[in-house]
């Protein structure tokens, strides 16, 4: 009876052990992180080191750009926030500031949308057909929904 309870445990034991093996030679890619990205792009698209380091350069490149309007895109969040608060607790609008946020509004989305655009066209091009189509799918599958001024 001993015997066999060991052999179990030791079945239990090296299975363990090759799971958690398994997962550290085969980890996801972190999303979160650009190098966690590109890395998956590599894998997924089957791109060469030196479509990898091309399309790497080209994301560090426009990754302040990107960052700066990010930024934006959050204080226009809380502005609206601030318009909104306004609104419900004095019932006042300034309607020639809301109108002028609109537009400013407008022009940052306007200015994601051709740098995020730019960045998938430059990134696409030092891909082959298979590999840019395959992108581009991905891309799309990926695109967010607009969404509206209001709540």
């Amino acid at each position: 009876m001993k015997r066999g309870t060991l052999i179990l445990l030791l079945g239990l034991v090296v299975g363990v052990a090759t799971h958690h093996l398994s997962l550290a030679l085969h980890h996801p890619y972190d999303p979160g992180t650009l190098d966690g990205q590109l890395a998956w792009m590599k894998s997924e698209l089957r791109l060469s080191d030196a479509q990898f380091n091309r399309i790497r350069e080209l994301h560090q490149a426009s990754s302040p750009r990107l960052r700066s309007l990010a930024s934006q895109v959050a204080q226009m969040q809380v502005e609206f926030v601030a318009f909104e608060n306004t609104r419900r607790t004095s019932d006042k609008v300034d309607f020639i500031e809301f109108a002028q946020f609109v537009e400013v509004r407008r022009n940052i989305s306007r200015q994601c949308l051709d740098s995020t655009r730019s960045l998938v066209m430059a990134a696409a091009s030092e891909m082959n057909p298979a590999q840019r189509e395959h992108y581009f799918g991905i891309v799309a599958a990926a695109e967010p929904q607009a969404r509206p001024l209001t709540n």
